[in-house]
């Protein structure tokens, strides 16, 4: 189970009377959400009881949930300082941002070459109060904030416009967000809509839970059923089938589609976690 992104119109985590412009943000502490969760799996301090309640239950539950959300983290370092460094990419689109922590896209980039321009996307109102934090990039490059929902690309492409230049490479970062979007006909649509939007050369980087037997995904299954009953947005895993559908038309880079603990990992042979990955570029 992954819970990296948010995704909003299934239990928000926005009071009612908050504006959608982006007023000031009153989370629903009722209720735990799957930001706020992540955090707290992966050692931030973002969160509340409630997220600490269930997230520990979770974890009972799937014991492998933490190693998930470091896994995913790691991967997504190494995925950016792999298009940084070998790939040249100096554009970054990243949605289902989740709360900052250490080693932001941004940072990763910008520390590889301080030129580069990063847009994040969220719909989380917890994201929007430290968008501050995510915006303090070096002075030479630009990183920008777009307060969406991923269920809107059209959005999300024309607000990231006013910082990217889509005549030159992006790579779209996707990671544990399309896990909140159950419908695997809508979730196909958003990648295909934003992929099309992005010049060749472009790459698309994407992390997704997975029910597989063989990465032992059917912990996932109970862990998921308790989240959807006391946890919002409610989240689904995927096979790799239908996970490897998300690169259709892309040429994925090597290793191609694996956990996202062994992509491009250092030595050590890391634990296999049910959580896939890949990069691949639009030809």
């Amino acid at each position: 189970m992954a819970c990296d992104g948010q995704v909003a119109g299934r239990g928000s985590d926005v009071s009612e009377d908050q504006a959608p412009s982006g007023g000031p943000a009153r989370p629903n502490t009722a209720v735990a959400h799957n930001a706020r969760v992540w955090n707290y799996w992966i050692g931030g301090k973002d969160h509340y009881e409630v997220d600490q309640r269930v997230g520990e239950h979770v974890a009972d539950t799937f014991p492998l949930i933490r190693e998930i959300a470091r896994a995913d983290r790691r991967f997504l370092g190494r995925a950016v300082r792999f298009l940084a460094e070998e790939r040249g990419v100096r554009q970054f689109l990243d949605i289902g941002t989740g709360l900052p922590t250490g080693d932001n896209t941004h940072e990763i980039a910008q520390r590889v070459a301080p030129e580069s321009r990063v847009v994040y996307v969220d719909n989380d109102p917890i994201v929007l109060m430290h968008a501050r934090t995510l915006l303090t990039g070096g002075d030479a490059g630009v990183t920008d904030y777009v307060h969406a929902d991923v269920r809107d690309p059209d959005a999300i492409l024309e607000r990231a416009a006013l910082t990217l230049d889509f005549g030159r490479p992006v790579a779209v970062m996707m990671l544990g967000i399309l896990n909140f979007v159950l419908d695997v006909e809508a979730a196909r649509h958003i990648v295909r809509r934003i992929m099309a939007e992005v010049p060749s050369g472009s790459y698309l980087v994407l992390t997704h839970p997975t029910h597989d037997s063989e990465v032992g995904g059917e912990g996932q299954i109970p862990a998921m059923r308790f989240w959807n009953e006391n946890a919002t947005p409610p989240i689904t895993a995927r096979s790799g089938t239908d996970i490897a559908a998300f690169f259709e038309g892309l040429d994925l880079v090597e290793p191609g589609l694996v956990s996202c603990s062994r992509w491009r990992a250092e030595p050590g042979s890391p634990a296999v976690v049910p959580q896939y990955g890949a990069v691949a570029v639009k030809p």
